[in-house]
């Protein structure tokens, strides 16, 4: 049964070795993930889980490791060898950071539909009596000039949508999400916070959500479910 959850975005640039000079823009942010991990860490869990979205749909042991290298500085995040996505890259750098390891990383492919992502976090959440999970991604990289790709005027509208999701852990809005809009709007967080709801199904958590800013561009989120 999951009893918590924290929402997190994955950029790098969290991990102050990468940031450098651009460090101080995303204290902020890092704050509220650290916050995050935190309450979610303190929530009493038997095991904590990290999801995030990727290439495909695989389970990794709690000594899988991954790595920063190929943006710009060699960081590594837990043992070799570097097999771990970036989203649970950094779910891992977050929750080691707050001083936990996680019990495993669960990869959910990024154009997964809405019934695989739900079900997958249906199972996660069946699968231990006391569960906290760790959602790691980011919305969407079309909201500003400084966005990744060119600007789309449903960017914003969208993301303040997951954001208000975020802050009642509202399950049915997440669930609801489309995930055709979300790929043409570069959102890389769909099929976790999908996953996410299909675990928090039925669980009665509140929501809190401690950040949505977009300082690149990209939709970023850090919220809390108790």
């Amino acid at each position: 049964m999951l009893i918590a959850a924290a929402v997190c975005p994955h950029p790098p640039l969290l991990v102050p070795e990468l940031a450098q000079g651009a460090a101080p823009e995303l204290e902020t942010l890092r704050a509220a993930c650290d916050r995050a991990v935190t309450g979610l860490l303190g929530s009493g869990a038997d095991e904590l889980v990290v999801v995030g979205a990727g290439g495909g749909d695989r389970t990794y042991g709690a000594g899988t490791g991954g790595s920063l290298a190929g943006y710009g500085v060699d960081v590594g995040v837990g043992p070799p060898p570097a097999v771990l996505p970036l989203s649970l890259t950094m779910g891992r750098w977050l929750a080691e950071r707050g001083g936990a390891v996680p019990s495993c990383y669960v990869e959910v492919a990024a154009g997964a539909p809405p019934e695989e992502c739900l079900a997958r976090g249906a199972e996660l959440a069946a699968a231990a009596s006391r569960i906290g999970i760790l959602a790691m991604g980011d919305g969407s990289a079309r909201r500003t000039e400084c966005s990744p790709s060119y600007v789309d005027e449903r960017a914003a509208p969208f993301d303040h949508s997951v954001a208000a999701a975020l802050a009642k852990a509202d399950t049915a809005a997440l669930a609801a999400l489309d995930p055709l809009v979300a790929a043409e709007l570069m959102v890389a967080g769909r099929a976790a916070w999908q996953a996410l709801a299909g675990a928090a199904e039925g669980a009665g958590l509140h929501g809190e959500l401690l950040a949505h800013e977009a300082p690149y561009g990209v939709g970023y989120f850090a919220a809390l479910w108790r």
